[in-house]
């Protein structure tokens, strides 16, 4: 079942039920990227055990290099 959640203030359905399956769903790279849910930093080992909840608003936060 489809969830409404918002990435990055933008609002989205994902059939996703953990972070790690969402952030498949996005083809986000394995290096680089971090996630936040609820302003909350999820460590990337806990992603394929942290749910996703109707409403959630998850921020991708991604490194830049350079300087």
């Amino acid at each position: 079942m489809a969830k409404r959640i918002v990435i990055n203030n933008e609002a989205r359905e994902t059939e996703a039920q953990f972070i790690q399956q969402l952030a498949a769903e996005l083809d986000l790279p394995e290096r680089g990227v971090a996630l936040a849910v609820n302003n909350k930093i999820v460590p990337r080992a806990t992603w394929p055990d942290t749910a996703i909840s109707e409403g959630d608003s998850i921020t991708i936060i991604k490194a830049a290099f350079g300087g």
